[in-house]
């Protein structure tokens, strides 16, 4: 609501008057912030009462107005959330080995620090260190479920307010829609994301699929956050978001994809270990077996489960889904005849 504002509109206004180029014309404004032609012009009245020396140039029959570089720079604010989100970024790109995008978000990072008046910058320290902590494993490459940016809002509100709220959330595993009154903490980015909230009445950390949640009411009621209660620490039990119990974990990659496997952190307490033959054995401890299968499949034959016992079950049952899938059993004539004709007596009723 606040972005929707007269007056927040106004200062975005004059933020974008002065960036570099040609200027913003009537019809520029309009497609921009909305309204009517007669709303533009209001707005750009209301930028020049507060900056008189707005100019305007002529080109071909239409107006363009700008703001000399810089002019309004006074009123560019940070907030917490920008801040944090920014270092989220840099921390993403690192785990997903994009070496280039991290240096480059850190610049951008580093010139807004500097812009920033140093007493802003150490009042919203402590809350930026509170959302970027808040926030568990990178995300992941891939398809990515819809979520609701006012439900994440609300939620990162409750999480630097300590403030407990009742979520509206239908359960995936039955469809029962349900209202528990959570103390969240943090979130979980994976193929799905999650948010990570300590649930009094079941009395542990709950993850609660963002997709799933259909609204987040805040109850007026603080809580205390309990250090316990680490989201990375929770985060790193686990290969993925799914929580378990950890186990001993041990892979054996072939000599000829040692080198690519090096490169990867597959978990933050891995332990790498080059065998005389070349291959490359990584050691963790995690829960999580199935997210595991799924990573292994996409290395083929190049990694070889050396424990535990169950995640080489885990991957076997996994693979021989997908081949039931892409390679189904062969039907025999007799069986194809029985379902023809059982599909023209279904079809004469």
């Amino acid at each position: 609501m606040a972005r929707h504002d007269p007056t927040i509109q106004t200062l975005r206004l004059a933020l974008a008057l002065q960036e570099p180029g040609p200027g913003w014309s009537i019809e520029r404004i309009r497609n921009e912030f909305g309204g009517s032609r007669r709303t533009a012009e209001r707005r750009l009245d209301a930028v020049r009462a507060l900056f008189p020396d707005l100019e305007w140039r002529l080109d071909g029959h239409t107006k363009h107005w700008r703001l000399p570089t810089g002019r309004a720079n006074g009123l560019v604010q940070w907030q917490a959330d920008e801040i944090a989100s920014l270092e989220v970024a840099i921390e993403r790109a690192r785990r997903s080995r994009r070496g280039d995008h991290a240096e480059a978000l850190a610049g951008v990072l580093a010139k807004v620090k500097s812009l920033m008046v140093p007493k802003s910058a150490t009042r919203l320290a402590p809350d930026v260190d509170a959302l970027v902590e808040s926030e568990g494993i990178a995300a992941r490459p891939g398809p990515r479920p819809k979520i609701d940016a006012g439900h994440l809002a609300a939620l990162r509100h409750a999480i630097l307010a300590c403030e407990a709220v009742r979520l509206g959330y239908t359960r995936r595993e039955d469809g029962q829609r349900t209202r528990p009154v959570v103390h969240p903490y943090g979130f979980l980015h994976g193929h799905r994301h999650y948010l990570v909230a300590w649930n009094p009445k079941r009395a542990k950390l709950v993850l609660y699929a963002l997709p799933n949640v259909t609204s987040v009411a805040p109850t007026g009621e603080s809580f205390e956050r309990d250090p316990a209660n680490d989201v990375r620490a929770f985060a790193a039990r686990s290969f993925g978001v799914f929580q378990d119990e950890p186990v001993d974990v041990a892979w054996r990659f072939r000599p000829g994809a040692a080198d690519e496997a090096r490169e990867f952190v597959f978990h933050p307490t891995q332990r790498l270990e080059t065998r005389r033959d070349g291959s490359l054995v990584v050691r963790f401890r995690a829960c999580g077996l199935w997210e595991m299968a799924w990573h292994l499949f996409t290395w083929g034959d190049a990694v070889e489960i050396l424990e535990p016992a169950a995640l080489r079950d885990t991957y076997r049952e996994m693979v021989e889904s997908a081949l039931r899938v892409v390679a189904p059993p062969k039907r025999t004539a007799k069986a194809e005849g029985g379902r023809a004709s059982a599909s023209a007596r279904r079809a004469r009723r």
